[in-house]
């Protein structure tokens, strides 16, 4: 169960945060930076301890500015990768945990960073395990990408996940496109870190995908 939530949530990287006054958007953009250097540069072995250091902060922060989505985005998100770091049957608390921020923050703006939480709550249905072990759905997951790209059409992540689907599915031709389309993502100024390891991650599932269609 390890890697079912390894790659999930970086989806609410976009530099919408015009909600939050300069000091909140200084305290988000800490939280990103970090868990780019969590996710991609620190070892695996290492990544659990960092993770749950995090979520301590983005609880915090969720706590502080609870009217804020953003906040209830990034709470989401490093409590699924903590769970996708540690694995295991334990995961499964944290990744219901990260599952109610999205939907908290789906209820307080759902195109906050460009319908980020879309994108990452549709991530977390897609790779969770189905009933009777967890909340898994490829129908829901399906449901929430498609708003997502309807928000955010040319994101590397709301693209990268919703290719990431079509490969489950099966469907190689359309996966191919939307990765394809993903590498073509502008660049986030100050995300350099979370791009560049985001772009290896399009292009090692573009590398199945080509096996699929040789």
């Amino acid at each position: 169960m390890k890697k079912i939530f390894t790659c999930v949530l970086v989806a609410a990287l976009s530099q919408s945060v015009w909600a939050l006054d300069a000091v909140d958007q200084q305290r988000l953009g800490d939280i990103q930076q970090r868990w780019a250097h969590i996710q991609y540069e620190l070892p695996e072995g290492q990544r659990a301890e960092a993770f749950e250091k995090l979520a301590t902060q983005a609880s915090q922060f969720k706590q502080e500015r609870q009217s804020v989505a953003e906040a209830w985005i990034w709470s989401g998100i490093v409590s699924s990768s903590w769970a996708g770091a540690q694995g295991g049957i334990g995961a499964l608390g944290k990744v219901k945990d990260a599952r109610a921020d999205l939907e908290k923050a789906l209820a307080l703006d759902p195109k906050a960073l460009q319908g980020s939480a879309y994108t990452s709550l549709g991530a977390l249905y897609d790779r969770v395990p189905g009933w009777p072990l967890g909340f898994g759905d490829s129908d829901k997951a399906e449901q929430l990408l498609k708003q997502a790209l309807q928000l955010n059409p040319n994101g590397i992540d709301s693209l990268y996940f919703w290719g990431d689907h079509l490969y489950r599915q099966k469907h190689y031709v359309e996966a191919r496109a939307a990765l394809q389309k993903a590498l073509l993502a502008a660049p986030r100024p100050g995300r350099e870190s979370a791009d560049a390891g985001r772009r290896k991650e399009i292009q090692a599932l573009l590398a199945d995908v080509d096996k699929k269609l040789d």
